[in-house]
């Protein structure tokens, strides 16, 4: 099997001996309470999602990242994975020492072995990583709403965050062990935010042709406006799944993570995820991660160039269309016939009509899939 990214999978998870030692002196540590999208980092840290990172970055990485889109020790990594506090606050921690970080409800999540605090340029990060410093850029807003002070360091995980979609999540132990125990040799992951269509089953399918299974992989979490909803999302991968795979070819696992719409640098960052998880192939599209205009629709493939040392194979699929001429989904390799004849898979268009309340066509969209999005008041995130 494909080794982890790194060549090791981190697990940084407190055993019951030593959870139970942790908390009985925890109240005298300092506490830090954290927001979703900090406890999602600190269990896909802790759980080998993010390996081989062990904790949240120092200063060097965190540059190292910023400018080159590798670690210090010139790994590939395109995304700084941080954790910011306000000045007063860091003030109060003292380098050397642990930190309670903890959920809304006061409960201890996890214990930051801090190395240590440093300031930083919120809008060159943004500009790094996104391209842009435009406001109305999501993952630019998040980043300019930062607080002033970066902790870096190792973590240990106390408490698993609680899910509703606990059933469908597997750690990359848990999928590694499911491939091998599957005979997969060859496996391609999928990233999505979306309810599929007919062309996401169609480059699902044709990858698929070629391994010897795929990773259905949806992140859950926060996403912009407009996006469809978590449980929109897995409820129609699971009808869509029950209908039109082999059972013994497919495997749905979510990713609790926040999407940053980082375009080719995000791109990479799945691609990373995935090869942890096990999978040798990652299917990159169109505009993958990609937010409004900001990235043109193949920088997330151009970027894979760079790094011929990522090691995990990018399965690219550039343009695909429904064919009233061919009677199927095709690309511009194989049919000949002109755009009056072509179907185009349009998400804006898809939601539109699940708007107003029409079904989709069949050529667009599974009649199963439709009904369970349609059976939802409102399927998108507001």
């Amino acid at each position: 099997m494909i080794l982890p990214h790194g060549g090791k999978l981190v697990e940084r998870i407190l055993g019951e001996e030593a959870k139970c030692e942790f908390l009985e002196e925890a109240h005298a540590l300092p506490k830090i309470v954290l927001g979703a999208e900090s406890l999602s980092d600190i269990n896909n840290l802790a759980t080998g999602v993010f390996s081989p990172l062990e904790g949240f970055m120092g200063r060097e990485d965190f540059n190292h990242v910023l400018g080159h889109m590798r670690l210090s020790n010139d790994l590939p990594w395109p995304i700084p994975i941080v954790l910011d506090v306000d000045k007063d606050q860091a003030g109060t921690l003292k380098v050397g020492k642990d930190v309670l970080l903890a959920d809304e409800a006061g409960e201890a999540v996890a214990i930051l072995h801090l190395d240590e605090k440093y300031e930083y340029d919120r809008e060159l990060m943004a500009r790094q990583v996104f391209q842009t410093t435009d406001a109305a850029h999501p993952g630019v807003a998040k980043v300019m709403g930062m607080k002033d002070v970066l902790l870096g360091g190792k973590i240990d995980l106390v408490k698993e965050t609680p899910s509703p979609f606990t059933r469908y999540k597997l750690s990359p132990r848990e999928t590694r062990v499911l491939f091998k125990e599957k005979g997969w040799r060859t496996i391609v992951g999928f990233q999505t935010r979306n309810t599929p269509h007919i062309g996401h089953e169609y480059v699902q399918k044709a990858a698929l042709t070629f391994v010897d299974g795929i990773f259905i992989n949806p992140v859950i979490g926060k996403k912009k406006k407009g996006d469809y909803k978590d449980e929109v999302i897995l409820a129609s991968y699971e009808e869509l799944i029950k209908h039109y795979y082999l059972k013994e070819r497919a495997v749905m696992a979510i990713l609790l993570m926040e999407m940053r719409y980082a375009g080719p640098r995000e791109a990479i960052f799945h691609a990373i995820i995935r090869k942890n998880f096990g999978c040798t192939h990652i299917i990159i599209g169109r505009d993958h991660a990609g937010v409004g205009t900001y990235y043109h629709p193949f920088a997330a493939q151009d970027i894979f160039d760079e790094f011929p040392d990522l090691g995990i194979v990018p399965l690219f699929f550039r343009s695909f269309y429904y064919c009233k001429k061919c009677l199927s989904v095709v690309n511009d390799k194989i049919c000949p016939h002109p755009p009056s004849e072509q179907i185009q898979f349009s998400g804006t268009k898809i939601r539109d009509m699940l708007l107003r309340g029409e079904y989709p066509s069949p050529e667009l969209v599974r009649p199963e899939v439709a009904k369970i999005i349609m059976e939802y008041k409102n399927p998108f995130n507001e």
